[in-house]
């Protein structure tokens, strides 16, 4: 399969590489990273904007979100950690699902943190899907770093969902 980027400035880059599809996401945060970092860590602030759970910040160790109205549980391993800067697990229920890596990176910058979030999606799941979550919640990081969190903005999900499919060419 060759490789293909997909852009859009409003929305994540998008690469098609075999077996998956690899979105990139940025964010720009006024806030410096060790106050991004814990909110991407610490289970007092996960909660706030992706869901109540734990991660251990060691290579190797768990990473456990509960998406209780759902009924979704995440519980992986941490694959990359280094602290203030770098964070990598699998968004997979179990062992016998396939790996889902996502990794957060983050660089400071004069006015803040640039947030790095790619996640890999196999290529026969619902990517569009995928990726407007990621958006939304991205969203809801945003406010919960300024302190206002918010409900799963299910508008900007459509939108953003809409925005993908026309960006991998499925008819919406």
């Amino acid at each position: 399969m060759n490789d293909v980027q997909i852009a859009n400035e409003d929305l994540g880059h998008i690469e098609q590489i075999t077996g998956y599809v690899k979105a990139t996401l940025t964010r720009r945060l006024d806030h410096p990273a060790v106050k991004v970092w814990a909110m991407l860590t610490e289970s007092s602030h996960i909660k706030d904007w992706l869901a109540p759970g734990e991660i251990e910040l060691t290579k190797g160790g768990r990473a456990k979100l509960n998406f209780g109205d759902s009924g979704i549980i995440i519980d992986s391993e941490v694959s990359e950690c280094e602290t203030n800067q770098l964070l990598e697990y699998s968004w997979s229920n179990s062992k016998n699902e396939p790996r889902r890596p996502i990794r957060w990176s983050l660089e400071p910058e004069s006015s803040g943190t640039k947030l790095t979030l790619t996640i890999k999606i196999p290529e026969d799941e619902v990517v569009d899907r995928s990726c407007a979550g990621w958006e939304a919640h991205l969203t809801m990081l945003q406010a919960a770093i300024e302190g206002v969190p918010i409900k799963f903005p299910f508008e900007h999900f459509q939108e953003s969902r809409a925005g993908y499919k026309k960006l991998l060419g499925i008819e919406a």
